[in-house]
């Protein structure tokens, strides 16, 4: 590991803060130090947006052949260290070993898939109305663009948007989370040593809030990609409106689940759960409001009971781990709330609902299924982001179809039913950016990802994602 260089990268060099500000980055399986890592603020963001801008004309210069080969051999460079750059994201983060052995390996595969859309961004030639005119649009890079990522998946995260900019040819200004900043380091890393020109990918760590304003404020960062909270991308688009900074926000989910009579209940049971708890239900797009059949209702939630109970808590980077740790106090001691309001209020706890008590350290909670859960609990209402199964009996479709709806969160939705009819209605009335049928993973790089609704504006991955960091340009060729 000594190889591993975990400081802010700009302009080409690994750097300290500016001001010598520091962090102490916490392990949250045991609340031990996982070393001293540089914290800086508004002027280590303003020397890496320097950086990105003096870099942008020479890397938008090159051809996307070109700009391929630095993303394929980062993805090189990443697969041929995957042991160890899971190591780092399962100690800072607490997610199990092989969900970030997982995470990485997609990471590789967006460099990877970036590298060869980057070839494919398209312009086309217009039939003009005039014989003596030729129009055409072709498509450009926007310029240096901000990546700000959340901690629940650092690798996927950073690398989803990093991988489509530089891929349009922009040069990127990445802001990871203060509580999971190795792992971006280290995709940073990845990228310097595979051949990115001095300031073309800069990594800086800090004040969320002072680099944040430095974003919005430079007039030369053209966009910026944010995964977050709704109410961080709120402020976000209050502040974008000075220097109109192009926005793509992928803000909060709370992803319902309608699961109708005709399916294998035990199967569907162990996958939903499976699906609930990974990264202890740390995910935007984690299924979260489950609407049973009242003709399984009662043996859905056996076999989910069942299945919780079974799951081992512990450390993340030990092999046997299913559930970690969550990422901070705060987030347990919200999860706590909501879990205690909502059986003052008559929700029953029919597994876990508590802090586990072989563990005296940790921001260990145990996988919770939740019955009588009603829409006025916030267990219900407000993004968990946390290990609970609130489950609502339903008997008619298009009463759980408005249930679903009924929030204003509209990232993911998820359907489990083994009629083709069922799934097509259900899927073209609900209001939600994805749609899983009969699949708990809706991600890809090469599909687009996003929300409809207060879930979020625009579009990460597939082809949508490439062109979110380029602008259309219409030319027109007069006196043919």
């Amino acid at each position: 590991m000594s190889d591993y260089i975990f400081k802010q990268l700009i302009n080409g060099e690994w750097v300290d803060a500016l001001d010598g500000g520091t962090w102490d980055l916490i392990n949250p399986a045991y609340e031990t130090s996982l070393g001293i890592l540089p914290f800086g603020g508004a002027r280590d963001a303003t020397a890496a947006i320097d950086a990105a801008a003096a870099a942008f004309p020479t890397w938008a210069g090159k051809t996307p052949y070109e700009r391929a080969e630095v993303l394929k051999s980062a993805a090189n460079w990443i697969r041929a260290r995957l042991n160890d750059l899971a190591r780092v994201t399962s100690e800072e983060s607490g997610k199990p070993l092989r969900e970030a052995s997982g995470e990485w390996t997609t990471s590789a595969n967006f460099f990877e898939w970036y590298a060869e859309e980057g070839k494919r961004a398209y312009g086309r030639v217009i039939p003009d109305r005039r014989s003596t005119r030729r129009t055409m649009v072709i498509s450009q890079p926007l310029g240096v663009v901000g990546v700000i990522t959340a901690w629940n998946f650092p690798a996927y995260n950073p690398a989803r948007g990093w991988a489509a900019a530089l891929g349009a040819g922009c040069t990127v200004v990445g802001r990871p989370s203060e509580y999971t900043p190795r792992t971006a380091m280290l995709m940073a890393q990845a990228l310097h040593e595979s051949g990115a020109p001095a300031g073309v990918i800069n990594c800086i760590n800090g004040d969320p809030a002072a680099m944040g304003q430095v974003m919005l404020d430079d007039p030369r960062l053209r966009k910026i990609s944010f995964t977050g909270s709704t109410r961080v991308g709120k402020l976000l688009m209050d502040g974008a409106s000075r220097t109109v900074t192009k926005l793509a926000l992928e803000m909060g989910g709370n992803a319902p689940v309608l699961i109708f009579p005709d399916v294998n209940v035990e199967k569907v049971a162990k996958a939903a759960v499976a699906s609930k708890y990974r990264n202890n239900g740390q995910v935007c797009i984690a299924p979260q409001r489950f609407y049973v059949h009242t003709q399984i209702a009662e043996e859905f939630i056996d076999a989910a009971v069942k299945a919780s109970n079974g799951l081992k808590l512990g450390n993340g980077i030990d092999p046997a781990t299913d559930v970690g740790p969550l990422i901070n106090t705060v987030q347990r001691d919200r999860l706590e709330r909501m879990v205690g309001e909502a059986v003052g209020a008559g929700a029953e706890v029919l597994a876990g609902g508590a802090r586990p008590a072989e563990f005296e350290r940790g921001y260990f909670y145990k996988p919770t299924v939740l019955a009588n859960v009603t829409p006025d609990m916030r267990v219900y209402s407000d993004e968990v982001f946390g290990p609970v199964m609130p489950i609502i009996p339903f008997t008619d479709p298009d009463e759980a179809i408005a249930l679903a709806n009924g929030l204003e969160a509209g990232l993911a939705a998820y359907v489990q039913t083994n009629d083709l009819t069922t799934a097509i209605h259900v899927y073209e009335q609900l209001e939600f950016g994805m749609i899983g049928i009969n699949e708990w993973m809706p991600v890809t790089p090469e599909a687009p990802f996003g929300g409809v609704k207060a879930s979020g504006i625009g579009r990460e991955s597939g082809a949508e994602g490439l062109h979110e960091y380029m602008e259309s340009k219409t030319i027109f060729i007069g006196g043919v």
